[in-house]
């Protein structure tokens, strides 16, 4: 893929994580653990760390940024997430799935960790940090269960999408002009 295209596919995922973002949804319900999955599996190492945080750089514009300690461990986190996912990025959909539900847990503990750190909301002993980490199960669900559509969703597209250009370099390299048929 050249450079060129691997841009426009970075610019398109980076565009649907912000959308994903920016539209009503459940509560951690976006698409950012796809896209940096799919920016791994499809662009490489580099990119997948650059498209979850220009998404949510962009996003964070427009819905606001919040305390900056909280905010340094969610970006931390999807760059953790991109890191996690250079193991098995060029893997099945199983493993993608796996990576993805994996992921939804890493994001769950550290960012309720930083949460019960950070805000004024959690007594700062071991109880209390259970207490942070019980207020997000329901969160943990939401984020589960759109990583694990966004990301088989995304993975069909992409994969459809690669089936179509290698099949239509297939056909074009088939015909051949008559004059370079040999006799």
């Amino acid at each position: 893929m050249t450079f060129s295209k691997r841009v426009l596919a970075a610019a398109a995922l980076i565009a649907f994580g912000v959308l994903g973002r920016l539209v009503p949804h459940l509560p951690d319900a976006t698409p950012l653990t796809a896209i940096t999955l799919m920016g791994s599996r499809y662009l490489g190492r580099t990119w997948s760390i650059v498209i979850p945080v220009a998404a949510m750089l962009a996003s964070d514009l427009f819905i606001g940024f919040y305390d900056g300690r909280v905010l340094a461990t969610v970006y931390l986190s999807f760059a953790l997430i991109a890191a996690m996912s250079w193991f098995g990025a060029k893997r099945g959909l199983p493993t993608l799935l796996g990576t993805a539900a994996t992921a939804s847990l890493l994001f769950f503990l550290t960012t309720n960790a930083a949460v019960w750190a950070f805000s004024p909301w959690y007594a700062k002993s071991f109880g209390g940090l259970l207490e942070a980490y019980a207020m997000g199960l329901p969160f943990l669900g939401s984020m589960l269960l759109s990583d694990l559509l966004y990301t088989a969703s995304l993975y069909g597209i992409c994969e459809a999408i690669k089936i179509a250009v290698i099949n239509r370099r297939l056909s074009r390299d088939s015909i051949q002009p008559a004059w370079a048929v040999a006799e």
